[in-house]
């Protein structure tokens, strides 16, 4: 076996505390997931040395890599929104694969839920007004417009219905019922989405993602290292990556997501189809992100999203998303954990299984930045 031409395995993955969680800080969170992770491995830490995060402080690998008690060979700072972490997986594996490290541990906590309780932020995100955001901050584009906006331009283009984007919800709110450690399990109607308080046209409360606390961890590693995990490996097949637009006037078409890039370059490096994917874990801070992935991912054709959606022809965010189960800040690690439990057999209530009975084989994660800013998507089959 030489560098470049080695296998690369998910072999830990855990979650923190998550949901409400009003005792612990960012960093703790960062520990317990990553304690969690290692122990799901089966791995001693002292093979880590390679250490990915994002979020924390001005020097977050390093900041939290001293705390893990960790001194990486080998880091990644990547931040680019919610698909961090895909991005952050990618490089990862590319890293293993060459031999540049043996074992690398992506982590992330945050308290963003509860930050606001306490009063130590407010609950506006603001991206500042420099640089080429001044051209659209004076006329107060929150986050939340910005992805409404991109909506409603789909509904008009290809005729969705807002019926169509509550499914979404609808759907994440009953695989968060499955989920023990969803934050919302109750279940919802379309009409419930509809008739809830508007945020931003077209999207109501319930089309808006759930404001958490909550880490998550993975671990990745060459694959001479899985005959002494405790979990069976879930294999890294593909991975692609895409940054499209940081102001809505330079992005071209807002029907179109840099998922439209990142997943077709996933998908041919894993060798695989959208066709024989068993389950998507797909970020989804707002229901539109869903049905418009979908597309771009080339699960369905460009239009017809919502249609797609409304046939639940494919299990897609089965721990309940982003709008349920959790998103305590970049969501886009917990796409990777749930991945990895259905391909493992671990989803309990929530498992998906083929039509043989089988277990998953193949599963998608496909992550989110910004307000469609960029994008990473990663392959995983067993």
């Amino acid at each position: 076996m030489t560098a470049g031409n080695r296998k690369v395995a998910v072999v830990g993955v855990a979650l923190a505390d998550c949901g409400r969680v009003d005792d612990a800080t960012p960093h703790s969170l960062h520990a317990q997931a990553a304690r969690r992770a290692l122990a799901d491995a089966g791995l001693d830490r002292s093979l880590v040395d390679g250490f990915a995060s994002a979020g924390t402080g001005v020097l977050a690998p390093v900041e939290v890599a001293e705390y893990l008690g960790l001194r990486p060979t080998w880091v990644d700072s990547t931040s680019v929104g919610g698909a961090t972490w895909e991005v952050m997986a990618a490089h990862a594996a590319d890293a293993i694969a060459a031999g540049h490290a043996e074992a690398v541990l992506l982590v992330y906590g945050s308290t963003a839920r509860a930050d606001i309780r306490a009063g130590r932020r407010t609950g506006n995100l603001s991206f500042g007004a420099r640089g080429p955001l001044q051209f659209e901050a004076p006329y107060g584009h929150t986050l939340v417009a910005k992805y409404a906006m991109a909506a409603r331009r789909h509904m008009i283009e290809y005729g969705t219905t807002i019926e169509q984007l509550a499914e979404v919800a609808v759907q994440a709110r009953q695989n968060a019922a499955l989920n023990p450690e969803a934050m919302f399990r109750d279940p919802i109607t379309v009409d419930d989405v509809l008739s809830g308080p508007l945020i931003a046209d077209p999207f109501t409360k319930l089309h808006c993602c759930v404001r958490s606390d909550g880490g998550a961890a993975v671990l990745l590693a060459a694959e001479e290292y899985v005959r002494d995990c405790r979990r069976a490996p879930v294999w890294v097949l593909g991975t692609g990556e895409c940054v499209s637009h940081s102001t809505m006037s330079e992005w071209e078409d807002f029907t179109v997501t840099p998922a439209a890039v990142s997943g077709p370059l996933a998908f041919r490096r894993a060798g695989v189809r959208p066709a024989e994917i068993d389950v998507a874990q797909v970020y989804d801070a707002f229901t539109y992100m869903t049905l418009v992935t979908l597309e771009d991912l080339g699960f369905c054709k460009k239009g017809e999203g919502g249609a797609f959606v409304q046939s639940r022809e494919l299990p897609v965010n089965t721990d309940g998303g982003g709008l349920s189960a959790q998103h305590p800040g970049m969501r886009g690690l917990f796409l990777l954990v749930e991945a990895v439990r259905q391909l493992r057999g671990e989803g309990g209530a929530r498992q998906v299984r083929r039509t043989d009975g089988d277990l998953p084989r193949l599963a998608v994660a496909s992550g989110t930045g910004g307000w469609f800013c960029s994008s990473g998507t990663v392959v995983l089959g067993r």
